[in-house]
């Protein structure tokens, strides 16, 4: 029973480990964009897994591919060659746009940025480093140090000297007031004036779109303009495309493309998507920038052959379909329905996103005060509409977050507005 289930949880894990809805569910299986939990309650996903089942709940491919690798060998480790992780190597570095690229594979995201701060510091022999405010990057020591959302961050040692900088938050903050132009103009500007003030990073690391900060976003060609002034200094840019990547904002396959003016970035991370559940990250970086380690290094787990095996078939799904087609065509009508039911809303102080990453942030009326109260109401009256849906953001977490699987239907979007749009209306 779920309620047995609940203690037993609570006696033997953290207490940090936090647990969506006053009645927490147990959800047992899944297909399509449709999870059940213990009680055979059925609900529409619009969270999957936090934004890492990307293509479908039991999606045939990638279970046929994990069931005959299991029947072969599931791990051997990075000591010996494994033609899986070759393989799917070889795609993600072509895909990447970054030249003479390298792969280098973890289990999840927190490790891939761990290993990307490594190397820009070894590379760089700095440890100074640039960070977006509201930012998050994972939870390990290091990733912590990077993250500049209080929420999230536990900690304020660090090994790494931590500066934050403007820009990832398009409508709060000093600049929120500015157009386009001359919000990008001020960050710049604001990038500069710090950078006189420190001795050279080794790199600025930034979400294109932040995830656990409510899909926020900076307006196109921020990041470019970024880097052109860090490229000056010899300053690294590490685009984080934890949540971003595999073509979830519809418009482009990375996060990164929507800043492409000055090119791709010297390194980019990746986890959540690519394995459809499976546990995969990854670095890409320039060969010289990967290869600046001067002792051993292996990963035990990283790019295990079933891993492997499931990101190679989930990555020719999601190509061979267009699902970044359909994240941009079907995000596309559900952000204007999205943002059609909120404007009778007064809580509701913006719909934001791309694709199929939609943030709703809520506020007290007619203010700009967070209201988490309403973000968590919203999330379990959508839940008792039988829809799933994410919370995030840097204000007390007052942003709903909407990621459904990139094989969403039109019908589907339908369906999961109108559940959304009923439950906002209850808050008021």
């Amino acid at each position: 029973m779920t309620d047995d289930l609940l203690g037993r949880h609570r006696a033997v894990l953290p207490d940090w480990l936090a647990l969506y809805y006053d009645e927490p569910l147990e959800i047992t299986h899944g297909e399509g964009r449709h999870v059940w939990d213990a009680q055979g309650n059925r609900y529409l996903d619009f969270f999957g897994g936090i934004l890492t089942t990307m293509t479908a709940h039991a999606l045939p491919e990638v279970t046929k591919a994990v069931t005959e690798q299991a029947g072969r060998i599931i791990h051997s480790s990075t000591l010996y060659l494994n033609r899986p992780m070759v393989d799917l190597a070889e795609r993600i570095a072509k895909l990447s746009g970054i030249p003479d690229a390298r792969v280098f594979f973890t289990t999840s995201g927190t490790e891939a940025n761990d290993t990307a701060l490594l190397l820009a510091t070894t590379y760089r022999r700095s440890n100074t480093l640039l960070a977006m405010r509201n930012s998050y990057h994972g939870r390990s020591f290091s990733a912590v140090g990077v993250t500049g959302n209080r929420g999230w961050s536990p900690t304020s040692l660090s090994p790494l000297q931590t500066l934050y900088v403007h820009g990832g938050v398009r409508t709060r903050g000093p600049f929120a007031h500015l157009d386009d132009y001359d919000f990008v103009a001020a960050c710049v500007d604001d990038l500069k004036d710090l950078l006189g003030h420190t001795r050279p990073p080794a790199a600025l690391i930034a979400e294109p779109i932040q995830g656990v900060g409510g899909f926020t976003s900076p307006p196109d060609g921020l990041y470019a303009a970024f880097r052109e002034v860090l490229h000056e200094r010899g300053v690294l840019w590490i685009s984080d495309e934890v949540q971003t990547g595999w073509g979830r904002t519809g418009e482009h396959f990375w996060g990164w493309q929507a800043h492409a003016r000055s090119g791709p970035p010297d390194m980019l991370t990746f986890a959540k998507g690519i394995g459809n559940g499976m546990s995969i990250g990854g670095v890409v970086a320039r060969a010289e920038i990967m290869n600046c380690l001067d002792a051993n290094s292996i990963s035990t787990f990283g790019g295990t052959q079933i891993t492997m095996a499931a990101g190679l078939a989930n990555l020719t799904y999601l190509l061979e379909h267009d699902l970044q087609g359909n994240a941009r065509r079907v995000g596309g009508l559900l952000i204007e329905r999205l943002r059609a039911a909120a404007a009778h809303v007064p809580a509701v102080r913006e719909v934001r996103g791309r694709g199929l990453m939609i943030g709703i942030e809520l506020t007290k009326p007619g203010t700009d005060e967070a209201d988490p109260a309403a973000a968590s109401a919203v999330l379990e009256a959508a839940r008792v509409g039988g829809l799933l849906i994410g919370k995030g953001g840097g204000h007390d977490t007052s942003a709903l977050r909407i990621a459904p699987p990139l094989s969403l239907n039109v019908a589907e979007a339908e369906e999961g507005a109108a559940i959304l749009e009923d439950a906002l209306r209850s808050i008021q």
